[in-house]
């Protein structure tokens, strides 16, 4: 399945603030980080730092991944058809810094096993790891939108989680009885 988002018009084509002002804006909504992992065609593990990750639904289970159509990952994503979304915890601070980083080998940490059966790059101490296939793609301005089904979970959960906020990696700090919270840069 693959939809494309139509482009504002009339009045809504008026009112479309700028990207530098829409960045500002996004900045302030905290977000998870992740590393999603899939193998391409030749056989080559890719990954990539994703933060704009989130359920769509539970019946049936669904989430999306936003995926820059210019990223070097785009491509074998789409033509993989299966994916891993490994959800970081507080201690994966430099694993998602290098994943983001062009021109390196994303996997010369070594921290990274095959899942059983379909031999796709999972993390085995992320918080969670969900092995999914494609389940559509929507075109959305300069990203595509991977729908996909998960197909098997792995983790522990017992990490702290890694979240972007303010163009940088925080950890949330769990909310005392009276309400007061802060986050912790990473």
């Amino acid at each position: 399945m693959s939809l494309t988002m139509p482009a504002p018009h009339g009045a809504a084509a008026q009112h479309v603030v700028d990207a530098r002002r829409f960045r500002d804006a996004m900045a302030l909504l905290a977000a998870p980080v992740t590393v999603v992992t899939t193998v391409d065609t030749d056989g080559r593990r890719r990954g990539f730092t994703a933060s704009s990750v989130t359920s769509v639904s539970a019946e049936p289970p669904l989430l999306l991944v936003g995926v820059t159509r210019g990223a070097s990952c785009h491509q074998p994503l789409l033509a993989a058809g299966e994916f891993v979304v490994n959800v970081l915890g507080d201690h994966h601070g430099d694993l998602a810094r290098r994943f983001a980083a062009s021109g390196v080998d994303r996997f010369a940490g070594g921290e990274f096993e095959e899942w059983p059966a379909c031999g796709l790059p999972y993390l085995p101490d992320a918080a969670v790891a969900l092995r999914c296939t494609t389940a559509g793609v929507v075109a959305a301005g300069d990203h595509d939108l991977l729908l996909g089904t998960p197909a098997g979970i792995r983790g522990h959960g017992s990490s702290g989680a890694l979240v972007w906020y303010q163009r940088a990696f925080h950890t949330p700090v769990q909310t005392s009885q009276d309400g007061t919270a802060a986050v912790q840069a990473a």
